[in-house]
């Protein structure tokens, strides 16, 4: 893997955050808004994240596959890529690169569990379904694979700081970015430093002269943490099973039937 972030496929793959937003042509002819698509996004973050704890992977596998997931949608269209199929797929796949392999059988049997019978039929999958999924998730990465995360730079500088009491508060933080879009647009340190800068405002931590040392972009700071915040605010999410049905179901019925 790449040992520097700025050299990485990650970092030249950052993108612009109307570029992230847009929604693909092919959903916006199914009449899914900006919204419904943020909203698809976010639910099946949580799918990713529920299946994931069924199977007992490390949470870089679910960073890294929501990372995939997220960065498809740049590329595809949620009616080309059926999300409630790529969502699987996308952990499968991480848990190959991030080396934590997840047998697809395994996703299978978990999915069939989780989902049970009747409306959320639509949820199951057979196991050649993933494996012809991950060919195309592949081309549709450009089989760039490699995710930088912020977990290393956050606890490189907490120790920093000097503040490692803020470690898990702040790891909480980060793990709640990858419910948006800032893994795509955001360098993982900066990311890292948003959440440090919540977590201190939060905890009465004087961390001003600190950040002063760094030589960060302090209003870059200040806008990820502004949008982070704002999450919390727009978004009332039950953090065991994500947003509700009614919410999410009428979206993805605009997507096309399973054949």
């Amino acid at each position: 893997m790449a040992a520097n972030f700025w050299t990485s496929s990650h970092c030249k793959q950052l993108l612009d955050p109307e570029d992230v937003e847009l929604v693909p042509a092919a959903d916006r002819e199914r009449g899914i808004t900006p919204e419904e698509f943020r909203l698809v996004k976010i639910h099946m973050s949580f799918h990713i994240w529920r299946l994931a704890q069924q199977v007992k992977v490390r949470q870089r596998v679910i960073a890294t596959a929501v990372t995939y997931f997220r960065r498809v949608y740049t590329r595809k269209s949620m009616s080309e890529y059926d999300p409630r199929l790529v969502a699987p797929t996308c952990l499968y796949l991480a848990s190959k690169v991030e080396e934590s392999t997840v047998q697809a059988r395994l996703l299978v049997f978990y999915i069939k569990k989780m989902c049970g019978t009747g409306s959320d039929d639509k949820y199951r999958f057979e196991i050649k379904d993933i494996l012809e999924m991950e060919m195309k998730l592949l081309e549709a990465l450009d089989y760039y694979l490699v995710v930088f995360h912020p977990y290393r730079p956050l606890l490189q500088l907490l120790q920093d700081a000097g503040i490692t009491d803020l470690t898990q508060f702040a790891w909480g933080l980060v793990n709640d970015t990858y419910k948006m879009d800032l893994i795509l647009i955001y360098p993982p340190y900066m990311i890292a430093l948003a959440c440090i800068y919540i977590a201190s405002a939060l905890k009465d931590k004087d961390t001003t002269s600190w950040f002063e040392e760094l030589r960060v972009d302090m209003n870059i700071v200040k806008n990820i943490s502004m949008e982070i915040l704002d999450f919390y605010d727009t978004y009332k999410i039950d953090p065991q099973r994500g947003l509700p049905d009614d919410k999410i179901s009428p979206v993805l019925n605009k997507l096309p039937a399973k054949s």
